[in-house]
C-alpha cells in the first residue's frame, strides 16, 4: 500500500503521525511511505531523516493525497483535504464523530474508510494500539507542571531557616490514565494529592500512587460504562457530587479536571460559585476543554484570570511534548494498522478492534453512534 502523511494544520498541533523509525517498519512490510515536505518540522523530524528512512518526500499536500492509498493523521482532515483524497482509500486519525459529522457527507460521496484512533476498544489486545491513552498520559503530566507554574507556591513541604512552607494541594478530577499520570507527576513534586471519579473501582488505583480518595456516598456503580470509561450519573448522584466537590476545592490550590464521556459533552463539575469559593492565587487546568470543559467557565485554548483564580483551557497540551507524543502516537497508529491489514482479509469485520475503530467502511456507515448522529441531523 501506498501511505501518505501530510502536514497538520489545525491550530496549535504540533504533532505528526509518523516518525523514521515507522517509516522503516513500513518499508520493511513491503508498504511506501510519501510525505509532505516539512511535515515533522514541529516535532523535530527532519525531512532528511524521513528521506534516510526510505520516504519519499512530496512538495504539497495535493501531491501526497492523489497518490496514498491510505492517510495517516492526527487530526482528521478539513473539508478541503477530504475533497482531494482519492475515492475508495483509507484515513486513520483521531476522530470524534460529534466533532466531524457535518464532514461525513464528503467521505461517503468518495465511498472513503475511516479508521477512529479515538474508537479503538479498550481490550488487552489492543493496548499497544491506545493512541487516547498515550496522549492523554503526557497531558496528564504536564497538567501538574502547567499548575505549578501558575500557582505563588511551593509544590513540596520546605523546611528552612525562615520557617516551613506547607505542601501545595492539588485535586484531580478524574481518575483515568490523564488523572492518574496527574496523580503520580503532582506526588512526585511532592504535593498533597486528592482525586475524584464517579467510578469506585479506581480507588484502590489512586491510593496506590499515593493520593487520597474522595468519594459520594453510593451504593451502586453508577458511574461505571463500557471499556473502564465513565458515563453519566443520575441527578441525585451529580447534586452529592457538587455538594463534595464544592466543599473540597475551597483548600485546594491546583484543579486539574479531566472527567470525559466518549462523543458527549464534557460534564460541568465546576461552575461559577465553586471558582469563587477558591483561594486567590490557585488554578484550574481543564483538559476537558476540547468537549466544553469540566468547569463553567473555561474558554477552550485560553488562559483566563476569574476572580484571582487562573482557568487554563488549552486544550493542545500533548502538542507541547511534540516528539515523544508524535513517536508515541505514530507507534500505536503502526501496530493499529499492521493489526487490521496483516492477513489476506484486511478488513474482517468480525475482529473486535477492526470492527470498532472502522467508522465508515468504502462510504458506508459502520458505526451505531454515527448513525444516530446523521439521524439527527436529517430530522
Amino acid at each position: 500500500m501506498i501511505i501518505g502523511i501530510i502536514k497538520e494544520v489545525q491550530k496549535y498541533e504540533s504533532r505528526v503521525s509518523i516518525t523514521p523509525e515507522i517509516v522503516k517498519k513500513l518499508l520493511k512490510n513491503e508498504h511506501s511511505v510519501i510525505i509532505e515536505s516539512g511535515s515533522g518540522d514541529n516535532s523535530f523530524y527532519s525531512d532528511s531523516l524521513y528521506k534516510n528512512a526510505g520516504a519519499k518526500i512530496a512538495k504539497s499536500s495535493a501531491d501526497v493525497l492523489k497518490e496514498s492509498d491510505i492517510l495517516f493523521k492526527v487530526n482528521p482532515p478539513n473539508e478541503s483535504e477530504i475533497k482531494q483524497i482519492k475515492s475508495n482509500s483509507t484515513v486513520v486519525s483521531f476522530f470524534q464523530i460529534k466533532d466531524e459529522v457535518k464532514n461525513i457527507p464528503h467521505y461517503i460521496n468518495s465511498k472513503l474508510s475511516i479508521l477512529s484512533m479515538s474508537h479503538i476498544p479498550r481490550t488487552t489486545l489492543a493496548q499497544n494500539m491506545d493512541a487516547l491513552s498515550s496522549q492523554s498520559n503526557i497531558a496528564g503530566y504536564k497538567a501538574t507542571i502547567i499548575g505549578a507554574d501558575h500557582i505563588s507556591k511551593y509544590m513540596p513541604l520546605l523546611m528552612t531557616a525562615a520557617g516551613t512552607i506547607k505542601p501545595a494541594k492539588v485535586l484531580i478530577l478524574g481518575a483515568g490514565v490523564a488523572g492518574l499520570a496527574a496523580i503520580a507527576n503532582a506526588k512526585r513534586m511532592g504535593a498533597q494529592v486528592y482525586a475524584f471519579d464517579v467510578r469506585p473501582v479506581v480507588k484502590e488505583q489512586v491510593e496506590s500512587l499515593g493520593a487520597n480518595f474522595i468519594e459520594v456516598e453510593s451504593d451502586s456503580d453508577e458511574g461505571v460504562g463500557e471499556g473502564g470509561y465513565a458515563k453519566e450519573v443520575s441527578d441525585d448522584y451529580k447534586q452529592k457530587q457538587a455538594e463534595l466537590i464544592n466543599e473540597t476545592i475551597k483548600s485546594m490550590d491546583i484543579i486539574i479536571s479531566t472527567a470525559l464521556i466518549p462523543e458527549k459533552p464534557a460534564p460541568i463539575l465546576i461552575n461559577k460559585e465553586m471558582v469563587e469559593s477558591m483561594q486567590p492565587g490557585s488554578a484550574i487546568i481543564d483538559l476537558a476543554a476540547v468537549n466544553g470543559g469540566n468547569c463553567e467557565l473555561t474558554k477552550c485554548d485560553e488562559i483566563i484570570s476569574h476572580k484571582d483564580v487562573i482557568i487554563d483551557g488549552r486544550s493542545y497540551l500533548p502538542s507541547t511534548m511534540a516528539q515523544d507524543a508524535s513517536q508515541l502516537y505514530a507507534k500505536n497508529l503502526f501496530n493499529l494498522f499492521n493489526h487490521i491489514y496483516n492477513g489476506e482479509n484486511p478488513l474482517n469485520l468480525e475482529d473486535e478492534i477492526t470492527n470498532g475503530s472502522l467508522i465508515l467502511n468504502n462510504g458506508e456507515v459502520n458505526n451505531e453512534i454515527l448513525s444516530k448522529f446523521l439521524k439527527e441531523e436529517q430530522k
